[in-house]
């Protein structure tokens, strides 16, 4: 598995001269919110601050900056560089003159990577990463792949989890995998709020799991794949065998992405699940940070 904070660090090592651009304010309607950025060499980007004529005109200015040799000029002993050398500001209006009709504006900051620049970066993704919210997918056939690459590209850490080997092979490097013979056991120690996507080669395997799963009040998300026959069995089985409830049950998301979309394709199912997780994980993550808020008259207290 290789992670996205090690990535970062490969693009740090390998491209020489880097260019932060970052996104430093903003107003009204903008493609990327404050603090967003990207890195950019003279060969290669990372990242994006929302693309169109206005990525377009940070990334030639960065450049314009990378392959510049800063000037230095003496001031006694000592040697300076120009701040105008080193760093760079664009304020930009999303308007028609730009091509961009996005009606906000935008500020972007511009500056070299040094050694501190960039171990502050480093510790930041390291930070971000480690708060991810948990996608476990169960299965690594036709749609697990399909799911497991399209979770690959969201700010999220996938796992897929199986009891066969070879249907672990192929998978996105940036998600983990895990073989073993006893998947519904990943399901306790998994941390709070993590999503449930379980769509096994084996329906009594993905009823023990999906089980596991709904006992689990911190889900963010439990979703089946499946027919709404297989549905209705799973909830024969799970009242009168589970010792599940009508309330475990009534959390139970299946089919996977819904069914107004009625497309079997692997690919497409993946797409239609991945937002629907998503959906979940940001509410489930809303939820859970209003619970832990501080009442205001507790703050003013003191």
């Amino acid at each position: 598995m290789t992670s996205k904070v090690q990535s970062l660090k490969d693009f740090l090592a390998g491209q020489g001269r880097v260019a932060l651009v970052e996104v430093a304010g903003t107003k009204g309607s903008t493609p990327r919110e404050k603090g967003a950025f990207m890195l950019v060499s003279r060969e290669a980007i990372f990242g994006t601050i929302g693309g169109g004529q206005l990525e377009y005109m940070a990334i030639d200015r960065a450049r314009q900056m990378v392959a510049s040799s800063p000037r230095r000029k003496p001031r006694g002993k000592e040697a300076r560089i120009e701040v105008d050398e080193v760093c760079a500001t664009l304020d930009v209006p999303l308007g028609p003159e730009i091509g961009q009709c996005c009606g906000g504006r935008v500020e972007v900051l511009i500056r070299f990577v040094d050694a501190d620049l960039a171990n502050g970066l480093i510790a930041a993704a390291e930070t971000e990463e480690a708060h991810l919210p948990h996608v476990y997918i169960f299965g690594g056939g036709h749609v697990g792949q399909a799911l497991a690459a399209a979770m690959s590209l969201l700010p999220v850490h996938g796992a897929v989890i199986e009891t066969r080997a070879e249907a672990l092979e192929g998978m996105p490097q940036t998600v983990e995998t895990r073989l073993t013979p006893m998947p519904e056991a990943e399901v306790r120690n998994a941390p709070a709020g993590t999503a449930f996507a379980i769509l096994t080669h084996d329906h009594a395997l993905d009823f023990l799991i999906v089980a596991e799963a709904l006992k689990r009040d911190d889900a963010a998300y439990v979703g089946m794949i499946g027919s709404k026959t297989k549905k209705a069995t799973f909830r024969n089985w799970f009242l009168k065998s589970a010792e599940g409830t009508e309330a475990e049950f009534a959390r139970l998301v299946s089919p996977i992405g819904g069914d107004a979309v009625r497309d079997k394709r692997p690919q497409v199912i993946a797409a239609l699940a991945a937002a629907e997780i998503m959906t979940a994980l940001v509410v489930h993550r809303a939820a859970s940070n209003a619970d832990h808020q501080v009442p205001r008259h507790r703050v003013l207290a003191g």
